[in-house]
């Protein structure tokens, strides 16, 4: 079955939100990245049988958030469709006047998930080294999700126990590291995404994005590797099930 683990579904998104996620043959996880989206995200795992919620602060969101952003977040793990911490971590890409501050909520959502026994999903742009350091002192698994950084990274990350996040962007004909890294690293160790509403694949890139587009990763993964498209969709199936303990 084909799962698309790092989507965003906000009703804003999209004409009709129903018909994306009906037309997804396969399971989502959705992920919030603000109070709005985090509440999103509730809404639509209650709704649909094939939706999964994750829950955090994105590092662009902070102008808004208050104590009651992170009670919103803790008040709702015990939703069984609630099954990790994210979208969180570091971005230095536009601003990096408020690094700290990124860091301590970054480190304050690492907590909640070390706490609570969550996996987390990591955003990380031009922060890879940050990024890194503070998360080998948290003893916690996840997604690096749309993993951006170089092989020798890859594996670092790998060994801490998490997941590399694998979208849209490795269907890019300018896209030939990310393609490198996925030859060189084992399949046990890639999850498959879309990042919608963003990113989408060849050859759909510049339109809107929608999770049922993840069999083109899919897709090129089998290309790249060398293998059988039912091989990745399997694979990285088990590999999302583990990461975020799916009892399905």
């Amino acid at each position: 079955m084909l799962i698309d683990t790092h989507c965003h579904l906000s009703y804003s998104d999209y004409e009709s939100l129903d018909a994306v996620i009906k037309n997804m043959d396969g399971l989502m996880i959705a992920s919030g990245c603000d109070d709005k989206t985090n509440n999103e995200v509730i809404d639509i795992v209650n709704k649909y049988d094939n939706v999964y919620g994750t829950l955090g602060i994105h590092p662009e969101n902070l102008n808004d958030i208050t104590l009651e952003s992170f009670k919103n977040i803790i008040d709702n793990l015990n939703n069984p469709k609630i099954v990790g911490i994210g979208e969180i971590g570091l971005d230095y890409h536009y601003t990096k006047d408020n690094v700290e501050y990124q860091k301590e909520v970054f480190k304050k959502q690492l907590d909640i998930a070390k706490k609570y026994n969550m996996p987390v999903v990591i955003h990380s742009r031009d922060a890879i080294k940050d990024t890194y350091d503070i998360l080998k002192e948290y003893n916690i698994k996840g997604s690096i999700h749309c993993f951006s950084s170089s092989l020798d990274m890859a594996k670092k990350f790998i060994k801490l126990g998490y997941k590399i996040g694998i979208g849209g962007v490795l269907t890019f004909k300018n896209s030939e590291k990310l393609k490198d890294i996925v030859r060189n690293i084992s399949l046990n160790d890639i999850l498959i995404e879309t990042d919608s509403p963003y990113l989408a694949p060849e050859p759909l890139r510049g339109q809107r994005n929608n999770p049922s587009n993840v069999y083109l990763v899919a897709k090129k993964i089998s290309e790249l590797k060398n293998i059988d498209i039912d091989i990745v969709i399997k694979q990285t199936f088990e590999n999302a099930c583990e990461l975020f303990d799916l009892k399905l």
